[in-house]
Protein backbone atom coordinates (compact mmCIF):
# COMPACT_ATOMS: atom_id res chain seq x y z
CA UNK A 1 0.00 0.00 0.00
CA UNK A 2 1.02 3.71 -0.76
CA UNK A 3 1.28 6.36 0.75
CA UNK A 4 -0.79 7.64 -2.01
CA UNK A 5 -3.55 5.52 -1.78
CA UNK A 6 -3.74 6.49 2.14
CA UNK A 7 -3.66 10.45 1.15
CA UNK A 8 -6.88 9.95 -0.52
CA UNK A 9 -8.52 8.60 2.75
CA UNK A 10 -10.17 11.88 4.22
CA UNK A 11 -10.68 11.54 8.24
CA UNK A 12 -13.38 13.79 8.61
CA UNK A 13 -14.30 15.62 12.07
CA UNK A 14 -18.10 16.71 12.62
CA UNK A 15 -18.62 19.78 15.03
CA UNK A 16 -15.19 18.71 16.83
CA UNK A 17 -15.54 20.94 20.23
CA UNK A 18 -11.84 20.13 22.02
CA UNK A 19 -8.92 21.68 20.33
CA UNK A 20 -6.40 19.18 22.15
CA UNK A 21 -8.22 16.53 20.25
CA UNK A 22 -8.10 18.22 17.09
CA UNK A 23 -4.48 18.94 17.38
CA UNK A 24 -4.04 15.43 18.67
CA UNK A 25 -5.67 13.66 15.57
CA UNK A 26 -3.42 15.50 13.50
CA UNK A 27 -0.22 14.15 15.06
CA UNK A 28 -1.63 10.72 14.57
CA UNK A 29 -2.63 11.44 11.40
CA UNK A 30 1.07 12.23 10.11
CA UNK A 31 2.37 8.87 12.17
CA UNK A 32 0.24 6.72 10.07
CA UNK A 33 0.97 8.53 7.03
CA UNK A 34 -2.53 9.95 6.36
CA UNK A 35 -2.69 13.59 5.73
CA UNK A 36 -6.18 14.89 4.55
CA UNK A 37 -8.15 16.44 7.33
CA UNK A 38 -11.82 18.17 7.04
CA UNK A 39 -13.44 19.59 10.01
CA UNK A 40 -17.02 20.27 9.51
CA UNK A 41 -18.13 23.30 11.72
CA UNK A 42 -15.46 23.24 14.32
CA UNK A 43 -16.55 24.52 17.44
CA UNK A 44 -12.87 25.02 18.48
CA UNK A 45 -10.17 27.02 16.63
CA UNK A 46 -7.96 24.45 15.32
CA UNK A 47 -5.00 26.48 14.36
CA UNK A 48 -4.95 27.94 17.69
CA UNK A 49 -1.97 27.22 20.73
CA UNK A 50 -4.04 24.13 22.32
CA UNK A 51 -3.93 22.93 18.81
CA UNK A 52 -0.42 22.94 17.59
CA UNK A 53 0.31 22.52 21.15
CA UNK A 54 -0.80 18.57 20.79
CA UNK A 55 0.17 18.30 17.30
CA UNK A 56 3.79 19.32 17.58
CA UNK A 57 5.49 18.55 14.46
CA UNK A 58 2.05 17.73 12.44
CA UNK A 59 1.04 21.72 12.12
CA UNK A 60 1.37 21.59 8.53
CA UNK A 61 -1.95 18.85 8.31
CA UNK A 62 -4.18 21.57 10.51
CA UNK A 63 -2.71 23.95 8.51
CA UNK A 64 -3.79 22.53 5.21
CA UNK A 65 -7.12 20.89 6.88
CA UNK A 66 -10.53 21.93 4.71
CA UNK A 67 -13.09 23.54 6.66
CA UNK A 68 -16.70 23.03 5.46
CA UNK A 69 -20.32 23.97 7.40
CA UNK A 70 -21.94 20.56 6.32
CA UNK A 71 -20.63 16.83 6.25
CA UNK A 72 -22.55 16.29 2.49
CA UNK A 73 -19.76 19.00 1.87
CA UNK A 74 -17.10 17.22 3.67
CA UNK A 75 -17.67 13.86 1.30
CA UNK A 76 -17.54 15.75 -1.86
CA UNK A 77 -15.68 13.46 -4.45
CA UNK A 78 -15.81 10.69 -2.16
CA UNK A 79 -16.98 7.31 -3.67
CA UNK A 80 -17.05 5.47 -0.30
CA UNK A 81 -17.73 6.53 3.63
CA UNK A 82 -17.26 4.80 6.84
CA UNK A 83 -18.87 6.10 9.77
CA UNK A 84 -18.07 5.57 13.35
CA UNK A 85 -20.41 4.77 16.52
CA UNK A 86 -20.29 3.59 19.41
CA UNK A 87 -24.18 3.08 19.84
CA UNK A 88 -26.25 0.66 17.95
CA UNK A 89 -29.37 3.01 17.63
CA UNK A 90 -31.01 0.20 16.07
CA UNK A 91 -29.42 0.50 12.99
CA UNK A 92 -30.37 -1.75 10.05
CA UNK A 93 -26.90 -2.24 8.96
CA UNK A 94 -24.37 -4.07 10.96
CA UNK A 95 -21.75 -2.34 13.08
CA UNK A 96 -18.78 -3.68 12.05
CA UNK A 97 -15.10 -3.87 13.56
CA UNK A 98 -12.48 -1.19 11.93
CA UNK A 99 -10.19 -3.71 10.93
CA UNK A 100 -12.35 -5.95 8.83
CA UNK A 101 -14.19 -2.81 7.28
CA UNK A 102 -11.78 -0.57 7.01
CA UNK A 103 -9.54 -1.77 4.37
CA UNK A 104 -12.46 -1.17 1.74
CA UNK A 105 -11.21 2.49 1.69
CA UNK A 106 -8.06 2.05 0.64
CA UNK A 107 -7.59 2.86 -3.34
CA UNK A 108 -10.36 5.43 -3.54
CA UNK A 109 -11.80 8.57 -2.95
CA UNK A 110 -12.93 7.70 0.21
CA UNK A 111 -13.63 8.98 3.98
CA UNK A 112 -13.86 8.11 8.02
CA UNK A 113 -15.97 10.28 9.63
CA UNK A 114 -16.13 10.83 13.06
CA UNK A 115 -18.76 12.54 15.57
CA UNK A 116 -19.11 14.85 18.32
CA UNK A 117 -16.84 14.04 21.53
CA UNK A 118 -20.24 14.74 23.78
CA UNK A 119 -22.55 12.50 20.95
CA UNK A 120 -21.36 11.47 18.32
CA UNK A 121 -23.32 11.47 14.80
CA UNK A 122 -26.96 11.41 14.42
CA UNK A 123 -29.27 9.62 12.43
CA UNK A 124 -29.27 12.34 9.98
CA UNK A 125 -25.20 12.20 9.72
CA UNK A 126 -24.99 8.49 9.72
CA UNK A 127 -27.17 8.27 6.50
CA UNK A 128 -24.63 10.30 4.38
CA UNK A 129 -22.57 6.58 5.06
CA UNK A 130 -22.48 3.30 3.30
CA UNK A 131 -21.27 1.23 6.47
CA UNK A 132 -20.02 1.59 9.93
CA UNK A 133 -17.94 0.54 12.38
CA UNK A 134 -17.68 0.23 16.23
CA UNK A 135 -14.43 -0.02 17.82
CA UNK A 136 -14.63 -2.31 20.32
CA UNK A 137 -14.49 -1.88 24.08
CA UNK A 138 -15.21 -3.13 27.27
CA UNK A 139 -19.27 -2.63 27.96
CA UNK A 140 -18.91 -1.00 31.22
CA UNK A 141 -17.22 2.13 29.27
CA UNK A 142 -17.94 1.79 25.58
CA UNK A 143 -16.98 5.27 24.82
CA UNK A 144 -13.64 6.47 23.56
CA UNK A 145 -12.16 9.38 23.45
CA UNK A 146 -12.55 11.06 20.38
CA UNK A 147 -8.72 11.22 19.50
CA UNK A 148 -8.73 7.89 20.52
CA UNK A 149 -10.98 6.70 18.14
CA UNK A 150 -9.24 8.34 15.50
CA UNK A 151 -5.66 6.78 16.24
CA UNK A 152 -6.98 3.56 16.57
CA UNK A 153 -8.89 3.48 12.97
CA UNK A 154 -5.80 5.51 11.86
CA UNK A 155 -3.40 2.43 12.92
CA UNK A 156 -5.76 -0.44 11.30
CA UNK A 157 -5.65 1.53 8.29
CA UNK A 158 -1.75 1.84 7.66
CA UNK A 159 -1.50 -1.69 8.46
CA UNK A 160 -3.43 -2.63 5.28
CA UNK A 161 -1.38 -4.78 2.98
CA UNK A 162 -2.12 -5.03 -0.61
CA UNK A 163 -2.40 -8.44 0.14
CA UNK A 164 -4.78 -8.32 3.00
CA UNK A 165 -7.30 -6.07 0.40
CA UNK A 166 -7.12 -9.24 -2.32
CA UNK A 167 -7.91 -11.48 0.37
CA UNK A 168 -10.84 -8.98 1.28
CA UNK A 169 -12.46 -8.92 -2.23
CA UNK A 170 -11.86 -12.37 -2.61
CA UNK A 171 -14.08 -13.31 0.14
CA UNK A 172 -17.21 -11.21 -1.64
CA UNK A 173 -16.49 -8.35 -3.47
CA UNK A 174 -15.39 -9.78 -6.82
CA UNK A 175 -18.06 -7.98 -9.07
CA UNK A 176 -17.35 -4.43 -7.20
CA UNK A 177 -16.75 -1.96 -9.87
CA UNK A 178 -12.91 -0.52 -9.92
CA UNK A 179 -12.51 2.74 -8.21
CA UNK A 180 -12.81 4.99 -11.31
CA UNK A 181 -16.02 3.60 -12.09
CA UNK A 182 -17.96 3.77 -8.87
CA UNK A 183 -20.30 7.07 -8.59
CA UNK A 184 -18.97 9.94 -5.99
CA UNK A 185 -21.27 10.39 -2.93
CA UNK A 186 -22.27 13.52 -3.77
CA UNK A 187 -24.04 12.50 -7.32
CA UNK A 188 -25.67 9.74 -5.11
CA UNK A 189 -26.91 12.39 -2.63
CA UNK A 190 -28.38 14.36 -5.68
CA UNK A 191 -29.72 11.56 -6.75
CA UNK A 192 -31.61 10.36 -3.43
CA UNK A 193 -33.10 14.16 -3.19
CA UNK A 194 -34.49 14.08 -6.70
CA UNK A 195 -36.37 10.60 -5.86
CA UNK A 196 -37.21 11.54 -2.85
CA UNK A 197 -39.11 14.80 -4.45
CA UNK A 198 -40.98 12.45 -7.11
CA UNK A 199 -41.92 10.07 -4.41
CA UNK A 200 -43.51 12.86 -2.16
CA UNK A 201 -45.39 14.08 -5.51
CA UNK A 202 -46.96 10.95 -6.91
CA UNK A 203 -48.08 9.96 -3.03
CA UNK A 204 -45.32 7.33 -2.87
CA UNK A 205 -43.95 8.53 0.09
CA UNK A 206 -45.38 10.90 2.92
CA UNK A 207 -43.93 13.99 4.49
CA UNK A 208 -43.72 12.28 7.89
CA UNK A 209 -42.42 9.17 6.91
CA UNK A 210 -39.98 10.09 4.54
CA UNK A 211 -37.10 9.97 6.35
CA UNK A 212 -37.67 6.72 7.15
CA UNK A 213 -38.53 5.12 3.30
CA UNK A 214 -35.35 6.88 1.95
CA UNK A 215 -33.00 5.12 4.23
CA UNK A 216 -34.16 1.71 2.69
CA UNK A 217 -33.40 3.39 -0.36
CA UNK A 218 -29.83 4.54 0.58
CA UNK A 219 -29.48 0.69 1.97
CA UNK A 220 -29.91 -0.71 -1.44
CA UNK A 221 -27.86 1.54 -3.01
CA UNK A 222 -25.41 1.26 -0.78
CA UNK A 223 -24.98 -2.39 -1.74
CA UNK A 224 -25.25 -1.77 -4.97
CA UNK A 225 -22.47 0.43 -6.29
CA UNK A 226 -23.85 2.36 -9.05
CA UNK A 227 -21.21 3.91 -11.55
CA UNK A 228 -21.69 7.84 -12.42
CA UNK A 229 -23.02 6.20 -15.87
CA UNK A 230 -25.87 4.38 -13.86
CA UNK A 231 -26.80 7.17 -11.54
CA UNK A 232 -27.00 9.55 -14.60
CA UNK A 233 -29.50 6.97 -16.46
CA UNK A 234 -31.66 7.06 -13.32
CA UNK A 235 -31.26 10.76 -13.00
CA UNK A 236 -32.72 10.66 -16.51
CA UNK A 237 -35.64 8.58 -15.88
CA UNK A 238 -36.73 10.93 -12.98
CA UNK A 239 -36.54 14.18 -15.04
CA UNK A 240 -38.16 12.66 -17.85
CA UNK A 241 -41.00 11.19 -15.43
CA UNK A 242 -41.36 14.44 -14.01
CA UNK A 243 -41.57 15.81 -17.73
CA UNK A 244 -44.25 13.49 -18.14
CA UNK A 245 -46.23 14.28 -14.88
CA UNK A 246 -45.89 18.24 -16.23
CA UNK A 247 -47.77 16.68 -19.67
CA UNK A 248 -49.93 15.26 -17.36
CA UNK A 249 -51.47 18.18 -15.30
CA UNK A 250 -51.09 20.59 -18.57
CA UNK A 251 -53.87 18.19 -19.90
CA UNK A 252 -56.41 18.12 -16.74
CA UNK A 253 -56.54 21.60 -16.93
Amino acid sequence: MSKKELSQIKIVLVEPAGPLNVGSVARIMKNMGLSHLVLVNPQCDPLGDEARKMAVHAAEILEAATIVQTLPEALEGCQRAIATTSLDRSLPTNLEDPRHSLPWLVGYQAALIFGREDRGLTNVELNYAQRFVRIPSDDAYPSLNLAQAVAICCYELSQVQSMECSEAEAKGQESLPTSDSEAPLDILEAYYQQLEALLLEIGYLYPHTASSRMEKFRRLFNRAYPSTQEVGMLRGIIRQMNWALSQHHLDDN
